[in-house]
């Protein structure tokens, strides 16, 4: 669990436009005009809120023909909702607490005090510590080309093909075309002790 996403989603969803737009997505997929209808609101207010949900990976988008559908990201929603129940189970608490000062140690152990990739850990619990870690300076919805995101890794580690293909297979990342994008965090390989 990270703190700043679970700020970031409450934060978002503290608005009662939000929380109504959910509650209408619920029910299934719908297209702006008719969110806007249904609220009784401004098309361009809807998109405002849509962009919101849509930063919290809790709302995502279908083109049909001319036609934008929105769709409630459920398992996002059942994934956030229950971590405030881990939150008040101590033995859960303790566990994340464990992994969060183990992370850091892999960290440091793997990276130099200048932020490079010394090598890439064999143990798979450790590798993709240090992949979620590459992964951070990565935006949510951003589209990377090949080029850049080859870049972006040589700045840590020189086997940026290998490193590649490991936030594929790992769902951190999804190429399609040549161009690679963030999963959300829900489709992310577990680290599991």
């Amino acid at each position: 669990m990270q703190l700043n996403r679970l700020v970031a989603f409450y934060k978002t969803m503290g608005d009662p436009t939000r929380i109504r737009i959910v509650f209408l997505l619920a029910n299934g997929p719908l297209h702006g005009q008719a969110i806007a209808g249904k609220l009784g609101l401004t098309p361009p207010t809807i998109t405002h809120h849509l962009n919101k949900l849509r930063e919290i990976n809790l709302v995502y988008q279908r083109r049909d023909k001319n036609t934008v559908y929105f769709y409630l990201n459920e398992s996002v929603l059942k994934h956030q909702s229950g971590v405030l129940a881990k939150l008040a189970d101590k033995e859960e608490v303790k566990k994340m607490e464990e992994q969060n000062i183990e992370s850091q140690k892999v960290i440091e152990n793997f990276f130099t005090k200048d932020g490079k990739l010394k090598n890439i850990p064999a143990q798979r619990k450790k590798r993709l510590m240090v992949f979620e870690h590459l992964i951070k300076g990565l935006k949510m919805g951003k589209k990377y080309e090949e080029k850049e995101l080859n870049e972006y890794i040589q700045q840590y580690h020189e086997d940026y093909a290998t490193i590649r293909r490991e936030f594929i297979i790992n769902h951190y990342m999804y190429r399609e075309n040549g161009i690679y994008e963030l999963n959300p965090p829900e489709m992310w390989a577990k680290i599991e002790g």
